[in-house]
């Protein structure tokens, strides 16, 4: 009888096993344990405040001051309603609403219109003014000289003022650029032989294909327009313009004391952030994926622009 007819089934597995193929199962068991640890880890220092604060806003004032940690003793929903009405949630939530949706759509849309041209290298030194607007997004914002030109162009405790400030940023730009290189060429051509427009064809080609990188600086814009509390807090000093994290800031100095009011408002503030995330999170890793690779590059050489003619022998 041969040894390996003595062998339980396992050693004998064991034993004709490949030892490359044993040294990378154990290397992916390792690594899945190395993820699990960290996700627990993420979990202690984001989730578990968070869930915390949340149980705080379901329990009465009088349950927090007995037993301020565990789950409530009676649950409730009036701590939402009393920061609804104390706090006027409803007005800011509108303001925050516009301030957020209408500078993050003209940024994209702007984004968009500025990328392209510099991505397919339709401009002169197309390099030098990628880098330009590279450089000049890390440059801090001057908060001193633009609370002074805001009240030297009467934008200052202004809707309409403030919308001009926040509306301008060169948010997304590098980002768009990378999408952009990942769109074929042949489309404009194909473009400039049908005689489409240069307006028409960002709208109707490029703009539908950069769904995933809009949607993407679109949750990002929105969601630093929503949490955007310096700039509302210099620049509008009317209570009737405030953002909901303005309101939220004078609330808190209000009801200090009271946390369970104070954590069912701030859940109030952050529920539509919590709601975009949820719709729109299938875009996040598409977007991000895609111009993450291709925003490193530099600029392609410049040819004929949308429109012009190639150059080429007739």
């Amino acid at each position: 009888m041969t040894t390996s007819a003595v062998l339980p089934d396992r050693t004998r597995t064991q034993a004709t096993t490949p030892p490359r193929r044993r040294r990378g199962i154990g290397a992916l068991l390792r690594g899945a344990r190395t993820n699990v640890v960290c996700f627990l880890i993420s979990v202690l220092l984001f989730a578990l405040p968070l869930f915390y604060l949340l149980l705080q806003a379901f329990r009465s004032y009088p349950d927090f001051l007995q037993h301020p940690t565990g789950l409530p003793q009676e649950w409730t929903l009036q701590n939402f309603a009393a920061a609804w009405e104390q706090g006027d949630f409803g007005r800011q939530m509108i303001n925050s609403l516009v301030y957020s949706v209408i500078p993050t759509a003209i940024t994209l849309v702007l984004g968009v219109f500025l990328a392209f041209p510099i991505s397919r290298g339709y401009f002169k030194h197309s390099n030098a003014l990628y880098t330009f607007f590279i450089f000049s997004g890390f440059l801090p914002g001057g908060l001193i000289p633009l609370f002074i030109e805001a009240r030297t162009l009467h934008l200052y405790n202004s809707m309409p003022g403030y919308l001009v400030m926040t509306s301008l940023s060169g948010a997304g730009f590098f980002f768009f650029v990378g999408y952009i290189k990942g769109i074929p060429r042949e489309i404009d051509e194909a473009a400039v032989l049908d005689g489409c427009g240069y307006i028409r064809f960002i709208l109707t080609f490029i703009i539908p294909q950069m769904k995933p990188a809009l949607a993407t600086f679109g949750i990002f814009g929105f969601v630093a327009s929503w949490n955007s509390l310096i700039l509302p807090l210099v620049m509008l000093s009317d209570d009737a313009l405030w953002p909901v994290t303005r309101g939220l800031y004078s609330f808190f100095g209000e009801h200090t004391q009271n946390w369970p009011v104070v954590a069912a408002a701030t859940f109030i503030v952050a529920a539509p952030i919590l709601a975009l995330f949820i719709l729109l999170q299938r875009y996040l890793v598409e977007g991000v994926a895609g111009g993450a690779g291709l925003g490193t590059q530099g600029v392609a050489p410049r040819q004929a622009s949308l429109g012009e003619p190639s150059g080429g022998t007739e």
